[in-house]
């Protein structure tokens, strides 16, 4: 039976946007794997962003997954095309790495030439609607209309910390289920918790290592 590496990734900042979590992902090229009869050997987990120009260095399970797969002389599956990137030059430098790459959703035929295309266009739409937003505030600008909002630097202090206590508590919501699956396996200690995930390859909010502390404070917002 053919082998193949899993790579899934959520980002903290469009968790909610993308709708996929890590536990979907997994489902989805679960799906995809016994469907194609690829048995999955590894699984790579990331919580990063996709965009920038040095993305692949910031994504360093993305690194691993491909060394893998290189090393196992098999392919990297996603379960859609964006846990990877939208940015074509992106996707055009992972295809220099000579590993195949395989995603779920687009079919086990899409070859490279139609993830770039497939790229390109979601790439097209993110600058059409960056453009019609500046037209639209620069219209506003032109009849008058006063743009932002002229909240006091307090106010922005708040809406701030109530911007950081969100995006923790849409990252622990990410990690809870992967944790409630370490406990089911039988793991219930912090220590060991913090093992697994790192086991796992998922990365703290801030791209680390998982640690105790990193364990409890999590559990203590999620059960807050």
């Amino acid at each position: 039976m053919p082998t193949a590496v899993a790579y899934y990734r959520v980002s903290t900042q469009r968790q909610g946007r993308s709708g996929l979590g890590i536990d979907a992902q997994r489902a989805a090229v679960a799906r995809f794997a016994e469907t194609e009869g690829i048995a999955v050997c590894h699984e790579f987990t990331e919580v990063e962003t996709g965009k920038g120009s040095d993305a692949l260095d910031r994504r360093p399970q993305l690194a691993a997954a491909l060394a893998q797969a290189r090393q196992a002389k098999c392919p990297v599956i996603v379960a859609k095309l964006d846990r990877l990137s939208r940015d074509v030059a992106f996707i055009a430098g992972l295809m220099v790495q000579r590993v195949p790459l395989i995603v779920a959703e687009l079919g086990a035929d899409a070859d490279p030439f139609m993830l770039h295309l497939y790229a390109a266009l979601a790439e097209k739409e993110r600058r059409l609607i960056s453009e019609r937003t500046k037209a639209a505030l620069a219209s506003r600008k032109m009849t008058g209309t006063k743009l932002g909002n002229p909240i006091n630097y307090a106010q922005a202090a708040a809406k701030g910390r109530q911007i950081s206590v969100q995006t923790a508590d849409r990252f622990a919501e990410t990690v809870l289920p992967v944790i409630d699956s370490i406990r089911r396996s039988g793991i219930t200690s912090l220590r060991g918790v913090a093992t697994a995930l790192n086991n796992r390859g998922v990365r703290t909010a801030r791209n680390g290592r998982w640690q105790v502390p990193n364990v409890r404070n999590l559990l203590a917002r999620t059960s807050a």
